[in-house]
């Protein structure tokens, strides 16, 4: 401790007659106070800035760290005032809109209904909502039917159905032209019956009409299976079923054997996934895609026992039964007359008898199978020509007749089969 100058120096503290002139100890919980409070009103001065670091914090060596607030595992539970604000006033406008869009399409639902009144009353009472030819014509929906007879042996019920259909759509279109409350119906299907019965030619004719009708964007159809539409492995199954209900969009997606999707033995099986993706479009995108399930009917019906929702949500079940002989060679003389060829009466005997045997066989498929002895007949018949003009006895000229026509040798015969035995695997 020192005295006033004019004094000289102090010897010892506790005779200092000065009691001024002592240097107090400066303990920190004496000044901390006055340094926070220097530190409010520095705070003040530069408008409470967080980025700003007061001048007594300066001096005192504290920073205000960002870097070490967010690596802070706690810095979620806490944010600033301002931040919160902004999203609570955002929630509030985002349920405000979500209101007020509610209310107008409530307004506008009600005005429609009220326009379509006015309409109606306005109409008089004798008023014709058209001719139904004229639809029909007019739409192009006579020339699909009737290339559906033309093309198309027996399936009186399903060609019934057909018609059933295209005659809803027809209505439906005439009371929308009035201004009639009209709803789209469930157009999804399921095609039962064995294979080589058209399905999938019915499934294309479906798709022109529903096309022609403007219940699709392009009528195509794309053909998918188990493969296509199931993944391997977790996280597959989807990209692969989305992609399938892409490429169908506007149009139809044929599933062919349906009932492979589900695997009751199973309950990782990935086909699960892909049949919840498929529930869900057909519900919420049925404008926009029409889903058609094909397969055998007994196992179809036990796939429907499994997945009760897929049934409900298809609104036409059509079964094809299996063709009569008699029908299944006027199946054959179509498909050559398509080919340019021509049976004779021989031939078209020999060709029953060969169906007829066929039939009681394995592995029978219908129409398929008739296709396959048509394209056995066209072989053997290149091969009896050939053999003809090339021998010494001829001078090699084929008649545009010979081209076109099929002799009885060179069908398949019901002896063919006899002698490969009841349980060969024929074509």
């Amino acid at each position: 401790a020192f005295a006033p100058a004019h004094l000289g120096p102090c010897k010892e503290r506790r005779q200092c007659p000065f009691p001024q002139a002592r240097t107090p100890r400066l303990t920190m919980w004496k000044i901390f106070p006055f340094l926070a409070l220097m530190a409010g009103v520095d705070a003040m001065r530069v408008g409470m800035s967080p980025r700003v670091a007061p001048r007594s914090a300066v001096r005192m060596g504290l920073q205000f760290d960002e870097s070490a607030i967010s690596n802070d595992p706690n810095a979620g539970n806490y944010r600033r005032l301002s931040d919160s604000l902004r999203e609570a006033d955002l929630e509030r406008k985002r349920e405000a809109n979500e209101a007020e869009a509610i209310m107008r399409a409530e307004e506008e639902k009600r005005e429609r209904r009220r326009k379509k009144i006015e309409t109606m009353n306005a109409i008089p009472d004798n008023t014709p909502a058209g001719r139904v030819g004229d639809f029909m014509y007019r739409d192009g929906v006579t020339e699909v039917l009737d290339e559906l007879d033309h093309d198309m042996i027996g399936l009186i019920p399903v060609k019934q159905r057909v018609r059933d259909i295209a005659s809803l759509l027809v209505i439906d279109k005439m009371r929308r032209k009035l201004g009639l409350d009209t709803s789209i119906p469930s157009l999804h299907m399921c095609f039962t019956g064995a294979p080589g019965t058209g399905k999938t030619t019915v499934a294309m004719r479906m798709g022109q009409i529903l096309q022609r009708m403007g219940y699709c964007r392009h009528g195509g159809v794309v053909v998918a299976t188990r493969d296509d539409l199931v993944g391997q492995y977790v996280g597959h199954t989807a990209p692969k079923t989305k992609e399938m209900i892409k490429k169908a969009f506007g149009g139809i997606l044929l599933i062919d054997e349906a009932y492979y999707l589900y695997n009751a033995a199973n309950d990782k099986d990935y086909g699960q996934e892909s049949i919840e993706i498929l529930l869900n479009v057909m519900e919420q995108q049925k404008d926009d895609l029409i889903v058609v399930l094909a397969g055998y009917k007994d196992r179809m019906d036990k796939f429907f026992s499994y997945i009760p929702g897929m049934s409900s949500r298809i609104g036409n079940h059509i079964d094809f039964p299996n063709y009569e002989p008699d029908e299944l060679v006027e199946i054959a003389k179509v498909m050559a007359r398509d080919l340019e060829y021509a049976f004779t009466e021989e031939a078209l005997y020999v060709l029953r008898d060969y169906i007829a045997k066929r039939m009681e066989l394995p592995f029978f498929s219908n129409a398929r199978t008739v296709r396959n002895a048509i394209d056995r007949a066209r072989m053997r018949q290149a091969n009896r020509l050939f053999e003809e003009k090339i021998s010494p006895h001829s001078n090699g000229m084929v008649s545009p007749q010979e081209l076109q026509i099929f002799e009885a040798v060179d069908m398949p015969t019901a002896q063919e089969l006899i002698e490969r035995g009841d349980t060969a695997i024929v074509e």
